[in-house]
């Protein structure tokens, strides 16, 4: 078991702090930090938000969030302990008498390390971290998080990164993706620069194509009118998959090294082969989904939930190129969509075929070797190989996987992704977090798919909520001869 080590003194403040992804993510994150002794006594939690709460209030609602979120009863002994940490603030950042409260709270805390936690909207990133800087509130040992999305395009994440910038050097900035937390996007690198069986695989003579997933049961939910003015692309490929896509395809790193895995990811990032405007209609697709039922339940359109006309997409498949040596005409596959039937998010690297095949194919066809890193509902790799069935009676074949289960394997629970990040900003170490230009590159590569859709006008296609989405995004492998491998 990987050794927990503790943090040492800090305030962490959280504006958006009553919000959802604090009641449901961070202060769960931070209650089983807790709980494993990982914070030290005298480290506060002050929550920040625009709601008049009272701290009694704040707590007994952060109790309530708890036991929604957490899939075993709270401790009561832990509770306790966990609840004399928290504090809650009104706040707004625009009257200078918030300010003021916020530094009588903060005041003879100087010597701990100080870390704020921006869970909200992308606008007040600027403001708040002057307000910081303006109020005197900077100390030695300052983090600010950054909370995706980092804007929404290019223009709006270059202005954001200049303003937190003059407040907070770049290794003080960690702007969050939770995916990079997860247990098994960090163990791809522990299975390529750790083994030496796939780094010589890792390459365009080898692999046919890569497949990556990210499916949510989930509707746009309370998020839907936020949701709308960015759509599946910018909240999903622009960070998450293209996050994981770098990972794949990138060069090994000359160790882990917090800038040495950054830039190689940037590399792949500026080698991405534009999309072009004549070419969105070939390699991208959008869609959106209808009424339909998932597992069983009826669920509405997205128009019906928003209650107006919408060409936001809430699906999104793209093909993929990368201009370098070791990926030059192979293709990647990314898709994302909300309302698919199943929470999946997988990695599939689709090897080629045999280049001759020995077997009688007509009664034992062979089918082409998979590495698949599943990242979510159940986190693992499998290894999928042909083998022969026992018996007599010739070679009668059969896949097979070799499968490990991160749950089944070390027979622990391990920290989610929060947990891990949040730990890792108090440590200080930014290896986990994008860089600026790793953000900034992302966005002007969605720009142009971006322009491209407005320019060719390119139509929303409808989904039934529970299928996999639009058959455009079938169609988008099977003009390669290819289909998804789930679904």
């Amino acid at each position: 078991m990987a050794q927990l080590v503790p943090a040492e003194p800090f305030d962490l403040v959280i504006f958006g702090g009553n919000g959802d992804l604090a009641l449901r993510k961070l202060l769960p994150a931070l209650y089983h930090r807790d709980g494993d002794r990982q914070l030290s006594p005298d480290s506060r939690i002050i929550a920040v938000g625009r709601t008049p709460l009272d701290r009694e209030s704040y707590v007994t609602g952060v109790r309530k969030a708890l036991q929604t979120a957490l899939s075993e009863c709270l401790n009561e002994a832990r509770w306790d302990d966990f609840a004399t940490r928290l504090d809650y603030l009104d706040f707004d950042a625009g009257d200078h008498r918030s300010w003021g409260k916020l530094e009588q709270v903060l005041s003879g805390h100087e010597h701990k390390i100080r870390a704020i936690y921006m869970a909200t909207a992308p606008t007040l990133f600027g403001p708040i971290a002057q307000g910081f800087k303006v109020n005197g509130l900077m100390t030695e040992h300052m983090r600010i998080v950054l909370e995706k999305p980092v804007g929404h395009d290019y223009l709006s994440a270059h202005a954001i990164n200049d303003e937190v910038g003059a407040c907070f050097d770049e290794n003080q900035t960690f702007r969050i993706d939770h995916y990079l937390g997860k247990e098994t996007v960090q163990n791809l690198l522990s299975l390529r620069f750790g083994n030496s069986l796939f780094e010589p695989l890792w390459r365009r003579e080898v692999i046919d194509h890569v497949q990556i997933t990210v499916a949510e049961e989930l509707g746009a939910g309370n998020r839907i009118e936020f949701y709308d003015s960015i759509g599946a692309l910018r909240d999903m490929v622009q960070n998450h998959l293209l996050q994981l896509f770098c990972l794949v395809a990138m060069e090994p790193p000359i160790s882990l090294d917090d800038d040495a895995v950054r830039d190689e990811k940037l590399k792949v990032l500026r080698a991405l082969k534009p999309v072009t405007a004549r070419e969105v209609k070939t390699n991208t697709v959008r869609g959106q989904y209808s009424a339909g039922a998932i597992a069983g339940a009826a669920v509405r359109g997205y128009a019906q939930e928003l209650d107006a006309q919408s060409r936001t997409e809430t699906f999104v498949a793209l093909k993929v190129e990368v201009d370098n040596w070791r990926w030059s005409g192979i293709p990647f596959y990314l898709r994302s969509g909300k309302r698919l039937p199943a929470k999946h998010s997988e990695i599939l690297i689709q090897f080629k075929p045999v280049p001759h095949a020995i077997f009688d194919q007509a009664h034992y066809p062979t089918r082409p070797n998979q590495l698949s890193i599943m990242l979510q509902p159940n986190e693992g790799v499998q290894l999928r190989i042909m083998a022969k069935e026992p018996g007599p009676g010739g070679f009668s074949l059969k896949p097979v996987s070799l499968a490990l289960s991160f749950e089944e394997t070390f027979g622990i629970r391990y920290p989610d992704a929060y947990e891990r990040l949040l730990m890792e900003v108090l440590r200080g170490n930014p290896a986990l977090f994008m860089r600026r230009d790793e953000i900034e590159a992302a966005w002007q590569w969605i720009d142009q798919i971006v322009a491209g859709w407005e320019a060719s006008r390119q139509e929303v296609e409808t989904y039934v909520a529970g299928s996999w989405g639009p058959a455009a995004a079938a169609m988008l492998l099977d003009r390669d001869g290819r289909a998804w491998e789930t679904g």
